[in-house]
Parts: structure tokens; C-alpha cells; sequence
């Protein structure tokens, strides 16, 4: 790619920058909250709430609200008129800058509603790539988000060049500046976005291959939602030292720790981005790399935060994107955080009865998490069995497939022998009685063995 395309892709990203918002640290912006709920008044008030977590994690100051309920959206502005002459007068009451939508709307709608309104129109989605973008580090999640952003920038071009009036009446060869550059712009765009996928396809094949090769410990995936304490719990078991900030998409790259399982041995802990309700299928799409841990772990422990209003649907929604990514019938255990407040301590009854197979846990007071701890040796342990293997020391076949197949506990050689503890899936044991060069004692008889 020439100089000269890169510094037009570059003029596309600013013009389009301009169309959203700053995530500096000062607070420069204030905008009104829409809701537009269908049929449903159940949950409207904690909805936007969280929309204006978003915005606190965007520097943004919310200086109103305006919810409305309606059967299906308007189709020219999602909004019907009377709430459309109402958001007129809360922006200018307000002196309001920005508004934004805690729907998706169509590039139509925020056209229509920008010429009405005057000021900056954005949906959530917008706002949650914002977000990424500012919090973006690594070459790998900036490559994730810009290609997120490009793909919901791209039916939305049109808009930012409605500056450059059409000229001519039409036919070939006669239309305006702004339809000629605006196919360019969607060349360009197009082109940079089959670069970046082939880019974070390399990363995901690079990766499948490097979580495939870690055959020697077992993996543990922290999942959940935004802001619900994966970083701080992944701090109490692993000392990992890892960020932690009370605020939404603080980080957005997997750490992986390893952790000292008690009864069990090491195992491979790792923190994945948070989820969020809805959250754009672009973003879940390019972070796939970034989620491989996820997708190739052995045991997901899903943590909760126990104080949320929304609790119940935060879960929901994590599952959601559990069944997006194909693993929602992975083994997992859920967590539930945060039970250290005080107004917790009334509660805990209730959460125990809606959740009974939850760990209740507080990863900032470390409360409960023995039990966590315990439950993930039994779920591990669930598939796996105890041998100790007594062998030929010649055989440096059989000793190489244990080795493969599960994780060697302890070696002891004698002139002849060596003595192998070690722990296997429970669908090797069937395959290594019918070995006859060996011997086999089995320190876990369940019917599940007995059964193979």
C-alpha cells in the first residue's frame, strides 16, 4: 500500500472521528440519554443507567434523560414527533452538545435526527467503539477495534461528505465531488478492512497454535460481565498484579496467569474482555483472537456482580455472547462478587435461593474463595483420573504419550522401572488396559472408570 493510500485511509478516519466522540480525560462534552423501549417499561430506568456508565467511561456529562415506549421505532428518526419537539428542548434547556441513543440507529436516522437536533447524534454502538478505542493497547485490540469501526463506518460514509453539493443533473460523467469521493472513500475502506482481517487472521491462527501447544496444564477462563471484578479476582488468586480500575472495559486484552491450584497443581488462569448487554457483533467478531483462551478452555468460571440491579440479565447477557461464540455448553462455574457491602449481607439469603449452585466470593476482602477454589479442582478433576503407571525404563513411547495425553505428577526410576503418577483423561485409562507392558494402579475407582 502506497504512501499516498495511507494518508487517504488517514483522512477517512479523521473525517470520521469528527462524526464521534473525544474519550480524552476531561470532561468536554454533555449529552442527553434516549431510550427507546418496545412494549416494555421493565428495566428502562437501570438501562440507561448503564448507558450512562458508558458515558462516564467516555469522559461524557449526562444532563438528562428521555425515555419513550413505543411499539416499533419511527422510521425516519426512531422517535416519534412529540418526543422529538421534547429532546429539542431538553438540548437547548441543557446546552447539551450530544446525544446519545441506546438503541442502534440506521445511518438514516442519525442524519435526520442531526439536521433536526444540530447537534452530534450517536447510537451505543458508536459509543462502545469509542470506548474500545481509547482503551486499546496492544497492536492486537487496535487492529480488532479499528476494523470494528470500519465496518460500521463504512454504511455510514455517505453522511460525511453531504458538505460537497451535487453538480450536474445526472448521467454518466456528471455527478458531484462528493458521490466521486464518497466511492472512493468505500475503495479505500473496503480495501483496509480485507487488510486488517487477513492481519488478525494471522494473530488468531498464531494463537489457536499457541493455546493448542500448552497441553502440559489445564486452562481456566474468567468470563462476565463489564466491570464485575475479573481483574481484581484474577489479582487474589494469582497475585497477578494486573490492572484494575472501577470502570467499564477497563482492559481489553487477555492475561493469562498461571495458578497454583491446591489439591490439583498448576493450572493456566486467564481474564478475558468483559461483556456488555448487546454488545455489537462487529466487536465480538474481530476480538475472536483475543477470546481464543476462552474458546479453548477447559473450565469457565463466569463471575457476577452480586450487587447489581440487573443481575439477572447481566447473566443473560454474558450467555448471550457465550452462544455467539459457539461455547455456552462449555463447563462453567458461576461466581457471584462483590458480597462484601454492607447492604450485601441482607441479601445474601435471597441470592443463594435464586442461585444455588453459585460461590459466593469478594475478590477485594479474598471471601469465599476457598470454596472458588475447591469447586474448580472438583470441576477439573471431573474428567480426569490419578494413575500411577509402572513401566519398562525403555519405553520412552508410553512415557512420551502420558506426557501428551495428560500431566505428570511425579517421576521415580529404579535399574529397570520407572514409577509414573500421573492424572489423564478418564478415556485413556480404557486405552491403557489393554497395554500389556505396563501396570496400572488406580487411585480414583468411580463407576465412571469402572464404566470404561
Amino acid at each position: 500500500m502506497t504512501f499516498e493510500t495511507y494518508a487517504q485511509i488517514n483522512e477517512i478516519n479523521n473525517k470520521n472521528n469528527q462524526q464521534t466522540i473525544s474519550t480524552s480525560n476531561k470532561i468536554n462534552e454533555s449529552a442527553i440519554l434516549v431510550g427507546v423501549y418496545l412494549n416494555n417499561k421493565n428495566n428502562a430506568d437501570t438501562t440507561l443507567d448503564e448507558l450512562n456508565n458508558l458515558a462516564d467511561a467516555a469522559n461524557i456529562q449526562t444532563v438528562a434523560r428521555l425515555v419513550q415506549i413505543r411499539n416499533k421505532p419511527e422510521s425516519s428518526t426512531y422517535i416519534g414527533s412529540g418526543k422529538l419537539e421534547e429532546l429539542k428542548e431538553l438540548v437547548n434547556s441543557n446546552n447539551a452538545n450530544l446525544v446519545i441513543f441506546d438503541n442502534d440507529l440506521a445511518p438514516s436516522q442519525t442524519k435526520n435526527l442531526e439536521d433536526e437536533l444540530k447537534i452530534k447524534v450517536i447510537d451505543r454502538t458508536e459509543l462502545i467503539l469509542d470506548i474500545f478505542a481509547s482503551r486499546a493497547r496492544t497492536t492486537e485490540s487496535k487492529l480488532a477495534v479499528e476494523l470494528a469501526q470500519l465496518e460500521y463506518s463504512l454504511p455510514r460514509l455517505k453522511k460525511m461528505w453531504t458538505h460537497l453539493e451535487r453538480q450536474g443533473v445526472g448521467g454518466v460523467g456528471l455527478r458531484g465531488p462528493g458521490e466521486k469521493q464518497l466511492e472512493v472513500d468505500r475503495r479505500l475502506a473496503q480495501k483496509r478492512i480485507l487488510l486488517l482481517k487477513n492481519e488478525l487472521d494471522e494473530i488468531h491462527n498464531r494463537r489457536k497454535r499457541e493455546v493448542a501447544a500448552r497441553t502440559e496444564h489445564r486452562t481456566v477462563s474468567l468470563v462476565g460481565y463489564t466491570n464485575v471484578g475479573k481483574s481484581a479476582l484474577m489479582n487474589a488468586l494469582t497475585n497477578a498484579d494486573v490492572f484494575v480500575k472501577n470502570m467499564l472495559f477497563a482492559t481489553l486484552d487477555t492475561r493469562t496467569r498461571k495458578w497454583n491450584l491446591p489439591g490439583w497443581g498448576p493450572v493456566l488462569l486467564s481474564d478475558t474482555v468483559g461483556f456488555v448487554r448487546d454488545l455489537p457483533h462487529h466487536l465480538v467478531a474481530s476480538f475472536r483472537a483475543t477470546l481464543e483462551e476462552t474458546l479453548n478452555a477447559d473450565l469457565l468460571i463466569h463471575v457476577a456482580d452480586a450487587t447489581s440491579k440487573r443481575l439477572h440479565a447481566d447473566i443473560d447477557a454474558v450467555y448471550q455472547v457465550l452462544d455467539d461464540l459457539n461455547i455456552r455448553k462449555k463447563d462453567t462455574l458461576l461466581a457471584l462478587n462483590k458480597i462484601d457491602t454492607q447492604e450485601q449481607q441482607e441479601n445474601l439469603y435471597h441470592l443463594t435461593q435464586k442461585y444455588p449452585s453459585a460461590i459466593l466470593i469478594s475478590a477485594k476482602n479474598k471471601r469465599g474463595l476457598e470454596q472458588l477454589t475447591a469447586a474448580v479442582s472438583t470441576s477439573l478433576s471431573k474428567e480426569f483420573i490419578e494413575l500411577t503407571v509402572e513401566m519398562s525404563i525403555a519405553n520412552g513411547r508410553m512415557l512420551a504419550s502420558l506426557a501428551k495425553e495428560g500431566e505428570i505428577l511425579s517421576k521415580q526410576f529404579t535399574n529397570e522401572f520407572i514409577t509414573v503418577h500421573c492424572r489423564l483423561p478418564k478415556h485413556i485409562y480404557g486405552k491403557l488396559k489393554n497395554e500389556s507392558d505396563i501396570k496400572i494402579t488406580c487411585s480414583q475407582i468411580t463407576n465412571a472408570i469402572i464404566d470404561t
